[in-house]
């Protein structure tokens, strides 16, 4: 592909991207306005990640979202106070804790991916199987090369 043809394909690409990205945010901004449970949507990210992948370590929880401590400090307390997440001794360590999701955590986080996949069942109502699963295989990599690029020190 020639440097022209190249670039009008990254400028549609990029124009799609920031399109994508608007609409996500109009789309969080109006599911938060009706579904308001006082869950910052960072906060909520890290209790995904505390249901998924099990108790852990603040660090390590910071780590997983490429935060600093501090934020994911602040975040959790949120979390703690609305009772959606939980405090416990790391066994490994007794000076340190772990920080689990609670039964109501994973409640919320049950209802909002409920909420979540019949939206996305609405969207791609007129795909067929192969199509849903290319897309979801080209983000992946997508995500998994624009996080290696940006978020893992290799942008200049």
């Amino acid at each position: 592909m020639d440097v022209v043809a190249a670039d009008a394909e990254y400028d549609q690409l990029s124009g799609e991207l920031v399109r994508l990205n608007r609409l996500l945010e109009r789309a969080q901004a109006r599911f938060s306005a009706h579904f308001s449970d006082g869950v910052e949507r960072a906060a909520f990210i890290l209790l995904v990640h505390l249901v998924k992948d099990g108790p852990r370590r603040l660090s390590t929880l910071a780590d997983a979202v490429h935060s600093d401590v501090s934020t994911v400090s602040r975040q959790i307390a949120q979390l703690v106070n609305l009772g959606l997440v939980e405090r416990r001794p790391d066994p490994s360590d007794g000076r340190a804790s772990l920080l689990a999701a609670t039964d109501d955590g994973r409640r919320a986080f049950e209802e909002k991916r409920a909420h979540r996949n019949r939206n996305m069942a609405e969207i791609l109502s007129g795909w067929d199987a192969h199509d849903q699963a290319t897309l979801t295989r080209l983000l992946a990599r997508f995500n998994d090369d624009y996080e290696r690029h940006h978020l893992k020190g290799t942008h200049r």
